[in-house]
């Protein structure tokens, strides 16, 4: 069975050269966790939304606890603490939750996602242009269609055909898919992060004006700013928490000092686990989408607003 983003990370790291010989049993053993974790979350059932929800979060904390701790934070080397950001072990793993957790809390609700893709990493568009002139024609006026994979998304496929003839003579066909809900998932939110953010966000909706999009982070690492002069829709807080300051975080450089820390560390993870209110809070937003029907001017009338 295909592994995914985050599956595919720790099978990088086990390749990796530089990884220590003692972490590799270690990180063997996370691949199987992973494909359990995996088999346990689409094997998943509920006769509710909220019981779901319930489970499907219990199985995401229970599972990034194992690797933050026994995986990371108690390995005897430095390597994979040091390298976090680079390997991308942990913070993959709610980029691989995310399309699971959307699917299976909308298979409560009965809606058919069938024309749906949800996934991570999917290239979603984002530009088209011309390779064109007066004097060189190019098939099809020469189209090109950019794309860009956001953490998240939901889209559909769209198939885009040009032609300089009404026949479709000579003409280039592009396949591309249209995001409706895109998300970036971060760690940590810093400052450059939310401006990075604000940009993308106003790039996703040049380019699909129906489009939403919103910043997960399990924690804040600046001054809240609000999201009013942005295009972000919103940003969601997972673990409803601030990251550990700066002066904690150097100790855990270390072996010695991640182990002196330990206690603390394990403490401030299960104080803040993963907020089944916030997730469900995204998911509502993806309702509120879903619900969405064309205006009709009789029941507009009725209503008196739209």
């Amino acid at each position: 069975m295909p592994r995914g983003v985050h599956g595919e990370k720790i099978v990088a790291a086990l390749e990796n050269e530089k990884l220590p010989e003692t972490d590799k049993p270690k990180l063997s053993e996370a691949l199987t966790k992973y494909d359990n974790w995996i088999k346990q979350l689409n094997e998943t059932t509920a006769s509710s939304l909220d019981e779901m929800i319930e489970k499907l979060v219990n199985l995401l904390n229970e599972y990034k606890l194992y690797i933050d701790v026994e995986v990371i934070f108690d390995s005897h080397n430095d390597f994979l603490y040091r390298e976090k950001g680079q390997l991308k072990i942990d913070n993959t793993i709610m980029e691989e939750f995310l399309p699971v957790f959307i699917k299976k809390c909308l298979s409560t609700q009965n809606y058919d996602i069938n024309n749906l893709n949800i996934s991570s990493q999917i290239p979603t568009f984002s530009s088209m242009y011309f390779e064109s002139s007066l004097g060189i024609m190019g098939n099809g006026g020469g189209m090109h269609i950019k794309q860009k994979a956001q953490d998240f998304s939901m889209s559909r496929p769209l198939y885009v055909k040009t032609s300089y003839s009404p026949s479709f003579d000579d003409s280039v066909t592009e396949t591309t898919n249209l995001g409706y809900i895109l998300a970036e998932v971060k760690t940590n939110l810093d400052k450059t992060m939310f401006q990075e953010g604000s940009a993308t966000a106003h790039d996703v909706k040049q380019a699909v004006t129906g489009a939403k999009y919103f910043l997960l982070c399990d924690f804040l690492d600046m001054t809240p700013i609000s999201t009013t002069t942005t295009d972000i829709d919103e940003i969601l807080i997972t673990r409803k928490a601030k990251r550990p300051s700066s002066n904690i975080r150097k100790s855990y450089n270390t072996y010695n000092g991640r182990q002196s820390k330990r206690t603390q560390y394990v403490q401030f993870l299960t104080d803040h686990p993963y907020s089944k209110d916030v997730l469900k809070r995204f998911f509502n937003h993806i309702i509120s989408q879903l619900a969405n029907e064309t205006l009709v001017e009789d029941s507009v009338l009725n209503l008196g607003y739209f």
